[in-house]
């Protein structure tokens, strides 16, 4: 059974605000951090392996997008896509929701 785009929407967010390390990468590109391996070693605790699979989610929901050169050693960036951009804007406002719940409370 195909999910509706309610559903589908709901999903993406639950997936990658609900992952520990998404909010820390998008911290990293904000700053300018966008190979795997410069990001690995500015995070303690991050491990290759996680961030991959964070990396993978984020480009799957097309919030952001893998950059391959074809360079001698092989060298990967990634960069935050227009929907991301997008994206990225909804959570911020879902930040500022909660704290204004946490005000309030």
């Amino acid at each position: 059974m195909r999910k509706s785009a309610p559903e589908k929407s709901a999903r993406m967010v639950e997936t990658i605000y609900g992952c520990k390390w998404s909010l820390t990468v998008y911290q990293l590109l904000a700053n300018g951090i966008n190979r795997p391996g410069a990001m690995v070693r500015n995070v303690e605790g991050l491990t290759t392996k996680v961030l991959n699979e964070c990396l993978r989610k984020n480009a799957e929901f097309g919030i952001l997008e893998r950059v391959n050169y074809n360079e001698t050693p092989p060298r990967v960036e990634y960069k935050v896509t227009e929907f991301g951009t997008k994206f990225l804007r909804i959570l911020d406002e879902l930040e500022k929701l909660q704290s204004e719940i946490e005000c309030d409370i």
